[in-house]
């Protein structure tokens, strides 16, 4: 369907407050079956118009199946000609090109669909503008909504993901420049820094609307098309935003909103031609599939990050992934291709110098691989205590030992990581004694990733009613906990 599509609803039925309401709360079934009801179209009429199958279509409307992808209600906005402010979007591009038509009806410079070129620069702009334009006016039911959305994955995460390999397309020649010069990217650039640095000490989503704005204001600078460096740094800085704010996303809870971030990011270096940070944004979107239990589809995004990068990245951006990938066959239970991969990423540490590589990569040092090697050792001996927890405890003392509190979050992990080792080793005196220590050190953070490892230290306290000691380390991870 194209952009000359006259509108398939009427103003009285877009006008009904029942329908208005659904559309704002992104309750499709409840809207398809009003646009049934009121504007006379059939469920293939609705299927043909939003690029829908019927059978999707149906499950929508019997309650089995929401929307929550936001390129399927850009084509629902765009397929039933719904103004985009109807469903938290941007206005789209034929709402205001509708007067720019010609004699034959067809406008004059239509911007292609996210479906039809998914890798064109403009497509990135216009994706930031709506997805931070509906984050940034999420009440409170929406965000209830956003927690209970779920990351996609398997063949329809990975498949879109191949063009991220291919060279970006050329954007629509601008009918004039931006005046945006190299010092104001210089400010955005730092700025970007900063909001980077914050989220990797503390965790959190308490700047997360501040990272959603400057987003959104750098999408704006795009839109108007800048000389070509500065355009190219500013893709560059939307990208290291778009990540920080996938992560701030993830550790609010909202996973889908959390990829979605991902994405944009990952467009975003393609578009900026910044191939090493693109390899940085899969493995954040790996990573967020291990935690998800889906390690076969981690591999798949870690050798990809591999492939696109190969030649580029340096020793510690391939040693990072090289922990991903360990990461995801330890899941699998290859404990021998894990430890291949962990001596791999050593390898290529033990290679890297100061001063030479992206500042974002810089806290990939010795502390990180043997926290990362620690935790993924613990995860081992999850099943096999006696084999594995004494190796992942050596490590994980090794990363406490040289990174501190003011690592936030990772040392939060790490003491956590610790107790929960002298839990399997039936240390009873040493896992509460830690175990105090990460109740503290998680109450620097705000990382719902934090509280979630420490709700899984929890159900080792139970069951040891006997001992005041472990009742104390229990209360105060439970008093940590319900705040």
């Amino acid at each position: 369907m194209d952009a000359t599509t006259p509108g398939l609803l009427d103003h009285d039925v877009l006008g009904r407050e029942d329908l208005r309401r659904a559309l704002a709360e992104h309750d499709f079934a409840a809207a398809f079956a009003l646009i049934k009801k009121y504007g006379g179209l059939s469920q293939n009429r609705i299927a043909s118009a939003c690029h829908l199958t019927p059978g999707k279509v149906s499950t929508i409307i019997g309650g089995r199946q929401q929307v929550t992808s936001f390129d399927v209600i850009r084509r629902i906005s765009d397929g039933l000609r719904i103004p985009g402010h109807l469903l938290g979007l941007a206005p789209r591009p034929w709402e205001t090109r509708q007067s720019e038509q010609g004699p034959s009806g067809r406008p004059a410079d239509r911007r292609p669909a996210t479906e039809e070129v998914p890798w064109q620069p403009d497509v990135t702009v216009a994706l930031a503008a709506d997805l931070t334009r509906s984050d940034l006016v999420m009440d409170r039911r929406a965000v209830t909504r956003a927690l209970a959305g779920t990351a996609i994955s398997g063949a329809s995460l990975l498949d879109p993901l191949e063009g991220w390999l291919r060279p970006a397309a050329s954007a629509t020649p601008p009918r004039r420049r931006g005046r945006l010069g190299v010092r104001e990217v210089d400010e955005l650039d730092a700025t970007a820094r900063a909001f980077r640095a914050w989220d990797h000490r503390y965790g959190g989503g308490l700047r997360r609307k501040a990272v959603l704005g400057q987003l959104s204001e750098v999408a704006a600078h795009l839109d108007e098309h800048q000389a070509p460096k500065v355009e190219e740094r500013l893709y560059q800085v939307m990208a290291q935003l778009a990540g920080t704010a996938a992560t701030m996303a993830w550790d609010s809870g909202l996973q889908q909103r959390a990829q979605e971030y991902y994405l944009l990011a990952l467009r975003a270096s393609h578009a900026g031609g910044d191939k090493i940070f693109g390899a940085n944004v899969l493995a954040g979107m790996a990573r967020q599939m291990l935690y998800r239990d889906k390690p076969h589809d981690a591999l798949e995004l870690v050798r990809l990050a591999q492939e696109g990068s190969r030649g580029v990245a340096g020793p510690r951006v391939r040693a990072m992934l090289h922990t991903r990938e360990a990461w995801a066959l330890s899941a699998m239970g290859r404990t021998a291709a894990f430890q291949r991969a962990t001596a791999q990423a050593a390898e290529s540490l033990a290679a890297a110098e100061p001063g030479q590589e992206p500042y974002w990569i810089a806290y990939f040092d010795e502390a990180e691989l043997a926290g990362v090697t620690g935790g993924r050792l613990l995860d081992l001996a999850r099943r096999s205590p006696e084999q594995h927890a004494d190796t992942a405890a050596a490590e994980i003392r090794q990363a406490l030992s040289t990174r501190g509190p003011e690592a936030g979050r990772s040392h939060a992990l790490d003491r956590i990581g610790l107790a929960e080792c002298h839990f399997l080793r039936g240390d009873l005196t040493g896992a509460v004694n830690e175990a105090h220590h990460a109740v503290d050190a998680a109450r620097s953070t705000r990382s719902s990733r934090v509280r979630s490892q420490l709700s899984a230290l929890y159900p080792y306290t139970v069951g040891h009613s006997a001992s005041r000691p472990v009742r104390e380390a229990r209360d105060k991870i439970r008093d940590l906990l319900s705040n």
